[in-house]
């Protein structure tokens, strides 16, 4: 399927080290997307290092300077908006994002996640899969929703629990995956393959009965 001549235009959130972030911005060049700015909401994240290395605007939004979830969002959708995206990905953006902001970018805004969702949706998702003795475990990406981590799931990708794993082995070999798994992702949404209609995936116009695998 042919990509049109202008590339999907990328937002890149992030709060921290960015190396999914790394994975889109090595990846963009040959997979029909610019990733145009990163914003985070941590001064000292050190993904905007990585952003301003490879030449990529970056904004910082403060969550400390706000005094309630909604300021923050609306600061955080300006500075959204100044750059028109396409679409944008959340990489690690660690925040609790508002019903209004999360409809204002609906259908275009996408997060991974490290873990198969629905399983272990929130925090500590590499302890609590070791915790739950699962022989399975990986990384999705999904459509952003007002609930937590259940948006629509587009794709997975998935590692074997080894008996050797604690939770930085385990979250090490997860993180390797969705280096592939997310450009992969955006890669569809350049090719406009995928969709979101009445809360279900569509991926080449027809209804995904489970999530893509990578």
């Amino acid at each position: 399927m042919t990509v049109d001549a202008a590339p999907l235009s990328v937002v890149v959130l992030i709060s921290g080290t960015g190396s999914n972030l790394q994975a889109l911005i090595d990846a963009s060049a040959r997979r029909g997307y610019v990733v145009h700015a990163v914003i985070s909401n941590r001064p000292q994240a050190a993904g905007l290092a990585r952003a301003a290395e490879a030449g990529i605007a970056t904004r910082v939004v403060d969550h400390t300077a706000f005094s309630d979830r909604d300021t923050f969002d609306a600061a955080l959708a300006e500075a959204i908006d100044a750059y028109a995206p396409d679409l944008v990905v959340l990489a690690g953006f660690m925040r609790i994002l508002t019903a209004g902001f999360v409809t204002r970018y609906a259908g275009r805004m996408i997060n991974v996640h490290p873990s198969l969702l629905p399983q272990f949706q929130g925090l500590n998702t590499h302890r609590r899969a070791l915790e739950a003795g699962v022989s399975e475990h990986g990384a999705s990406v999904h459509y952003v929703t007002t609930e937590l981590d259940g948006g629509p799931v587009i794709a997975q990708t998935r590692v074997a629990v080894e008996p050797a794993d604690d939770d930085a082995r385990l979250a090490a070999r997860v993180l390797e995956r969705e280096h592939i798994l997310l450009p992969q992702v955006v890669e569809w949404f350049a090719e406009h393959r995928l969709a979101m209609r009445e809360g279900q995936v569509w991926f080449d116009n027809t209804p995904l009965p489970q999530p893509l695998q990578c």
